[in-house]
């Protein structure tokens, strides 16, 4: 059974162009491992696509993350530089998840390396307020 972090992800990649946003041309290189973890620890970040928030991870010291989509349960995981890209891996899922991340003038933007090469999320906010994970099932 696919876990709703996963099974979200699945239904956006196979949605293609029509809710998938188009990649956007880049005319920065992507940062790298060292930029991306200078620019992201230590905060909180949201991230929207076609102006909708998809979801926030928090980034901490050693490469952790805590991913949540809006209204889900928390993922804990990592995250390792591969080949350019940046990779998660969270507990509950053993398969990477690879971006590229691009410094713009209002945040970053990350670019899905998947199969769909298209999905491009953009950072709407940032805090550095840890994200709210009061764990599943609470108070059930």
């Amino acid at each position: 059974m696919l876990r709703p972090y996963r099974l979200a992800l699945c239904l956006l990649l196979a949605a293609g162009p029509g809710l998938a946003e188009t990649a956007r041309p880049v005319a920065d290189a992507p940062l790298s491992a060292a930029e991306f973890e200078a620019y992201a620890t230590g905060k909180t970040l949201s991230y929207a696509q076609d102006g909708m928030v998809w979801g926030s991870e928090q980034y901490l010291p050693g490469r952790k993350v805590i991913w949540a989509f809006t209204e889900d349960d928390c993922q804990y995981g990592h995250w390792f530089e591969d080949q350019g890209n940046i990779c998660f891996v969270y507990e509950e899922d053993p398969e990477a998840q690879c971006w590229r991340f691009f410094r713009e003038a209002t945040g970053l933007r990350a670019i899905f390396m998947g199969a769909d090469g298209g999905t491009s999320l953009s950072e709407v906010a940032q805090s550095t307020t840890p994200l709210n994970c009061p764990g599943p099932e609470v108070g059930v």
